[in-house]
């Protein structure tokens, strides 16, 4: 992944020193496995952990030669570890390796991601909090729905990222998997024993049944969730820049000092973070294909998916963990103006309340289609008018309208256009989302 969208911490996961490092321990570990079984002696499996070191540059050398990186690595080690060396990988295959690996890898990168969205969650449901009594309109169809606050609109996506952390968490588990079953995977030429030391050692637990590789609908499965997670930054990245419209100017990203909007129009302030996390999620996302196809493989193995999870293993978690955590930052800063909220939501001149009014007809005795026949041909009238002359203008008709008025009162119509009808379960709500 390219240095604009990376973070050091998970950047580290992926170099080249981190794998061979685990693959290093791995080898170790597996030869003290052995050297419990009585198969090799102590004395080998430690002097094995004291000998063995790699250097990246000549693996890279090697593998020139035997177009093979596994070979390559394990014939740097024996270069350093000498004698003792043949007992390395005995009865192992590269799979055994190479998939182990990975699970480390997403497993290391799956817990940056957790505290990520953590913090992610902490910054919205402080703004949540902030803005609880906020009012705004709701929008359906991108029109003007009926009222509800900002704290309300966060909240939705506070629950959605809760949601999206039981999902990484249900995937640690989903992906957290060690095989070393050998060959096809039948445990012919090393005992299972080995495979359970070696991934308690990890953290992990034993494939249940390998083929020589870790079935890949588990890997499947996590890059899914990462594009569920990636399609929940893009919806909250997609509301805030409808927010930032000129004609609606609700919330702001952050405009810091010398920050420039245009190379040509100096009164420019764009949401350029949030679209960059839309840009963003569409890459994360792309994963989710070649991640399903990688699934089907020939017989007991092919490594047809292995030149797919060099680039989605990395760039998805790099990419991913970066999004979140500009994300996380974009909530802190974000300029909220709770007055253009108000008078945006004036600007229809009370038909957001008409969803009130064909309800009290209703109740009065008219049928819901006369109910609506009446309300819609009044609210119409005001979709007519330009926004300066529509301040009480759907009120005022309701009011001088014959047929209305034979079922309501003026005092009837008037209680109507109340914003606090729509905010009065708002404590409910939080106390739904945020369990307090």
């Amino acid at each position: 992944m390219i240095k604009r969208y990376s973070r050091k911490e998970m950047c580290e996961i992926w170099t080249s020193e981190q794998k061979f490092q685990i693959w290093l321990e791995l080898e170790c570990h597996a030869c003290d496995a052995m050297a419990k079984l009585g198969i090799i002696p102590k004395k080998s499996a430690e002097n094995i952990w004291k000998k063995a070191k790699f250097d990246v540059k000549k693996i890279d050398k090697i593998e020139k030669l035997t177009k093979h990186d596994v070979i390559a690595f394990l014939t740097n080690l024996s270069e350093n570890i000498g004698d003792d060396s043949r007992f390395l990988h005995q009865g192992m295959t590269s799979s055994d390796i190479l998939d182990t690996t990975l699970s480390i890898q997403l497993n290391r990168a799956n817990k940056i991601l957790i505290v990520g969205i953590d913090k992610l969650l902490k910054a919205i449901k402080k703004r949540a909090y902030e803005h609880k009594n906020t009012l705004t309109i709701g929008r359906s169809h991108g029109i003007h729905a009926e009222p509800v606050t900002f704290g309300f609109k966060l909240a939705t996506f506070y629950a959605e990222f809760q949601r999206n952390k039981k999902r990484l968490l249900l995937a640690d588990k989903e992906i957290s998997k060690c095989a070393i079953s050998g060959a096809v995977g039948t445990f012919a030429n090393i005992d299972p024993f080995i495979e359970k030391y070696v991934a308690k050692k990890f953290n992990l637990t034993p494939e249940v049944i390998s083929t020589q590789v870790i079935p890949r609908d588990r890997h499947a499965m996590y890059f899914s969730i990462l594009s569920v997670i990636a399609a929940s930054i893009d919806r909250l990245a997609t509301e805030i820049r409808h927010l930032q419209r000129t004609e609606v100017r609700e919330v702001e990203e952050f405009f810091s000092k010398g920050q420039k909007g245009s190379s040509a129009m100096p009164h420019k302030r764009n949401p350029v973070l949030t679209e960059n996390l839309s840009g963003l999620s569409r890459i994360i996302r792309s994963s989710i294909i070649p991640a399903l196809e990688n699934v089907s493989l020939w017989h007991e193995r092919d490594i047809s998916h292995s030149s797919v999870e060099r680039m989605i293993a990395p760039d998805t978690t790099i990419t991913l963990d970066f999004a979140i955590s500009r994300l996380t930052s974009v909530i802190e800063k974000l300029i909220i103006y709770p007055e253009v909220m108000l008078e945006n939501l004036n600007n229809l001149g009370g038909l957001v309340f008409s969803q009130q009014i064909l309800l009290s007809l209703t109740k009065k005795g008219l049928s819901r289609e006369k109910a609506y026949e009446l309300v819609q041909k009044n609210a119409m009238k005001v979709w007519k008018q330009p926004v300066y002359k529509r301040k009480d203008l759907f009120k005022n008709l309701l009011l001088i309208d014959k047929e209305v008025r034979k079922v309501l009162t003026e005092e009837e119509i008037v209680k109507q256009f109340d914003f606090n009808y729509h905010t009065k379960q708002i404590d409910e709500i939080f106390k739904r989302v945020f369990k307090e």
